[in-house]
C-alpha cells in the first residue's frame, strides 16, 4: 500500500486506496489529496493538520487551514497569519502573512498583513526587496508580478525585471512565449517582451506546438501559428463589421439621447411611473416611454413592474451626485458637438482654420462656466485619488496647481498632505468661482498662465492643462513653471499619455484638436517639451486610472 495511489473518497471524508478499500480508519470533515512526503491535509470540527497514509497525525499542532506540500514545505493557516511548515510541522520561519502560496522552483509567492505581495526563498526570507500589488508563481525561474500601476511584467529569481515592457494583464512563460494585453487586447509577447506579430485578439491561449487557439473581436474563433497567421476558423464571426460600423456612425444617438433626458429633467424625475414622468417633465406619454426605453437600452435605467429607476451607472447623471456627468452631458450634445462639424478644416491642408477660445468663451458666459468647471471637478474627482497617491510628496512643499479651476486637486493635497501650501493660479473668473464654492485652506492667484506668475515653489503641478495647447503654447506654460521653481524642483504633469504603437487615446486627441488646438502626447514627445523647458525628465509614473504622472526636475 503506498500513498502515491490514494484516492479521495466520495465522501470526502477519507482516502481509498488502489482498491478501492478505506486506507485507515479514521474519518474527517473533509481531506484533500497526498502529496510527497506522503502527507495529506485534513479537517475534522474546525482544526486542520497533516495525516500519514495510515491516517495518524503527522504532528502535534493543529492550525485553521492546511494545504498540500509543495517542495517540501506546505502552506497552513494559524491563529495568527498563515506561514509554511516542514513535514515535521515546524515552522520554516518566524514571519506571518495575510496568505501564502506554494513553494515552485524554490519560491513561493506571500501577501504581508500591508497587502503587498513578494516572493521568499526556501529559508523563509524575501527574495528581493521590492513589494508587489501582486505577484504569481514562478514558473522556469519567471514569475508574473503587479505594480501598484495595475500593470504587469515579468521578473527573475533575483526579482530583477525580466524586459522593460508593461502590460494590462500577462501570463507566464509557455514554450517561450507568454499571453499578454494591452490597450488593444491580447496577443503573445517573445522573452523580450515584445509582440511575436501585430494583431490584437479578444482572447488568446497559450502556443502548443507552434500553434494557438484564438478569439477574434468579432468573435469568431480561429487557430493561428506564430506569426499570427490564421491557420483554421474555428467558428464564423458572431458579429459583422458591417453592423458595428453602422453602430459606430450613429454614435451621436446615444449623445442626444443621454442630453435631452438631462435637459429635460427626466434623470431628475425618477423613480417613477412613465405617465408620472411625463407629467412632471412636459412629455408625451409615447415620447416619455420611447425616451425611457432608449435609456434602458444604454443601461442607463431600468424597469421594474411599471416603475422606472436609474441604474448605478446611471446615476452619475444626476445633478446631485458629487461625480455628475450632466454638466458634460449637454456639453458633448452641443458646443462640442458644433466644434467636431469644423474637423475637416481642421485637419486640411491650406485651410484658414483655427482652433475656438474655448477658454475664452467659458469665461464669458457665467452660466456656462459654471457647468463647465462643475464637469472638469467632477473627472477630477474620478480619477485624481490615485494622482495624489503617487505624487509621492514629503508633505511641507510649497505647491503651485497651475490651471487648478475649482481645486479639486489642492483639496486632495491638503486632506492627503496637511502641512503643504497650495496655490492655484487660474483665470480671474475661475478663481472668482473657487473662492464661492471651495471652503479648502488654499491660495488663490488669479493669473494668465502663459505670462510670469510672480510666484516661488518646491514643486509645480499642471494637471490637464498641457494637453489642451499645441507644443509652442505648451513650452510657454512649461517655460513660466521653470521660472518658479529652483534647481531640483519638480513638475508634475499629470496627462494621459499615448502608448508607444497602440491607437488608444486617438479619438481624445481629435476632439482636443477641434476643442482646443492642442494634442495627447506620448512620454517621449513630453520628454522633449521638457527638455526645451529647462527640466530633466526623471520618471512617468503609471496609474491604474486614466492619467499618469510625469516627473521632471529642473534643470
Amino acid at each position: 500500500m503506498t500513498w502515491s495511489s490514494f484516492t479521495i473518497a466520495p465522501e470526502g471524508t477519507h482516502h481509498l486506496t488502489s482498491t478501492n478499500k478505506p486506507a485507515y480508519a479514521e474519518r474527517f470533515d473533509q481531506v484533500l489529496a497526498f502529496h510527497a512526503p506522503g502527507l495529506a491535509p485534513v479537517v475534522r470540527r474546525g482544526e486542520a493538520w497533516h495525516i500519514q497514509q495510515d491516517g495518524l497525525p503527522a504532528y502535534t499542532q493543529r492550525f485553521v487551514k492546511t494545504f498540500g506540500f509543495y517542495e517540501g514545505f506546505a502552506a497552513v493557516e494559524a491563529k495568527n497569519g498563515w506561514l509554511h511548515i516542514t513535514p515535521g510541522g515546524r515552522d520554516l520561519y518566524f514571519e506571518r502573512y495575510a496568505w501564502c502560496g506554494n513553494f515552485q522552483g524554490g519560491r513561493c509567492t506571500v501577501r504581508k498583513m500591508d497587502d503587498q505581495y513578494l516572493h521568499i526563498t526556501a529559508e523563509g526570507q524575501p527574495a528581493y526587496t521590492r513589494r508587489w500589488k501582486y505577484a504569481g508563481d514562478y514558473r522556469h525561474g519567471i514569475a508574473v508580478v503587479q505594480a501598484q500601476s495595475g500593470r504587469s511584467t515579468h521578473i527573475d529569481r533575483s526579482g530583477h525585471l525580466l524586459h522593460e515592457q508593461w502590460f494590462l494583464d500577462l501570463d507566464v512563460f509557455h514554450k517561450g512565449f507568454a499571453r499578454a494585453r494591452d490597450q488593444d487586447g491580447w496577443m503573445h509577447v517573445n522573452t523580450k517582451g515584445k509582440p511575436i506579430y501585430g494583431k490584437r485578439f479578444y482572447a488568446v491561449e497559450p502556443f502548443y506546438n507552434g500553434q494557438a487557439r484564438v478569439e477574434r473581436f468579432d468573435g469568431a474563433l480561429e487557430v493561428i501559428d506564430e506569426s499570427g497567421r490564421r491557420l483554421v476558423e474555428l467558428r464564423p464571426a458572431l458579429h459583422s463589421d458591417f453592423a458595428a460600423l453602422s453602430r459606430d456612425m450613429v454614435g451621436f444617438w446615444r449623445t442626444q439621447t443621454i442630453a435631452v433626458a438631462v435637459r429635460l429633467r427626466v434623470i431628475d424625475a425618477l423613480p417613477a411611473g412613465e405617465n408620472l414622468i411625463a407629467e412632471r417633465c412636459g412629455l408625451r406619454p409615447d415620447g416619455a416611454r420611447r425616451l425611457l426605453r432608449a435609456l434602458g437600452e444604454l443601461r442607463l435605467v431600468r424597469c421594474e413592474n411599471g416603475r422606472w429607476d436609474l441604474t448605478k451607472r446611471g446615476e452619475y447623471l444626476r445633478r446631485s451626485d458629487s461625480l455628475t456627468l450632466a454638466d458634460a452631458a449637454l456639453e458633448y450634445a452641443d458646443r462640442f458637438s458644433r466644434m467636431w462639424e469644423r474637423l475637416p478644416d481642421a485637419v486640411s491642408l491650406g485651410s484658414a482654420w483655427a482652433p475656438p477660445d474655448v477658454f475664452g468663451e467659458v469665461a464669458r458666459d457665467e452660466k456656462r462656466r459654471e457647468g463647465h468647471h462643475r464637469m472638469l471637478r467632477s473627472y477630477a474627482r474620478h480619477d485624481y485619488p490615485e494622482v495624489i497617491r503617487a505624487l509621492d510628496l514629503l508633505g511641507c512643499e510649497r505647491i503651485i496647481d497651475a490651471g487648478g479651476g475649482l481645486g479639486t486637486l489642492a483639496t486632495m493635497l491638503l486632506e492627503t498632505f496637511p502641512s503643504v501650501n497650495v496655490t492655484v493660479l487660474d483665470r480671474p473668473e475661475v478663481i472668482e468661482q473657487a473662492r464661492r464654492e471651495c471652503a479648502a485652506r488654499i491660495a488663490w492667484h488669479p493669473g494668465d498662465i502663459f505670462e510670469p506668475w510672480g510666484l516661488q515653489a518646491d514643486a509645480v503641478i499642471l494637471s490637464r492643462v498641457i494637453h489642451d495647447w499645441d507644443d509652442d503654447r505648451a513650452q510657454r506654460i512649461l517655460r513660466q513653471a521653470r521660472a518658479a521653481l529652483q534647481p531640483g524642483g519638480r513638475l508634475f504633469i499629470v496627462e494621459m499619455l499615448i502608448p508607444e504603437g497602440s491607437m488608444e487615446g486617438a479619438l481624445c486627441d481629435l476632439h482636443l484638436l477641434v476643442a482646443t488646438g492642442g494634442r495627447e502626447r506620448r512620454s517621449d514627445e513630453f520628454e522633449r517639451l521638457l527638455v526645451a523647458a529647462g527640466f530633466k525628465l526623471q520618471e512617468v509614473r503609471h496609474l491604474p486610472a486614466l492619467p499618469s504622472v510625469i516627473v521632471g526636475i529642473a534643470s
